[in-house]
């Protein structure tokens, strides 16, 4: 058998060229507990105070107590999607709340979504 090192080098070449790296960079912490609505998370030493935090399973949360060695965030969702040993990712945004006429007499989550029925809130 004849190995060919001129063709295993331009295949090389071609499959380097069509390579396209997705890299997504985020500062990411690790759940230590979560009771009562409130996580403990190690790991976000760079997060700021009321920071918007990403959680497994579409949870939101916000950054609350921030300590030497961990960060204590609430949870805006169902608590028992999130478990110990779970990562956390910051989003680098603080958590903020829309005003306007538009929000008179609507009802909103903590996020600032409608959770009334009545639609977008534009």
């Amino acid at each position: 058998m004849e190995i060919n090192t001129q063709q295993i080098s331009s295949l090389l070449k071609e499959k380097l060229n069509e390579y396209k790296a997705d890299i997504d960079v985020a500062e990411v912490g690790e759940i230590r507990m979560v009771g009562d609505g409130v996580a403990r998370i190690h790991g976000l030493e760079n997060v700021l105070s009321s920071e918007l935090l990403e959680f497994p399973n579409n949870v939101m949360g916000m950054a609350l107590n921030l300590e030497e060695d961990e960060v204590g965030a609430v949870l805006f969702g169902d608590s028992r999607l999130v478990k110990e040993g779970d990562l956390v990712k910051r989003t680098g945004k603080v958590v903020e709340i829309g005003v306007g006429k538009e929000f008179l007499g609507r009802v909103i989550n903590p996020l600032g979504q409608p959770v009334d029925g009545k639609g977008e809130i534009k």
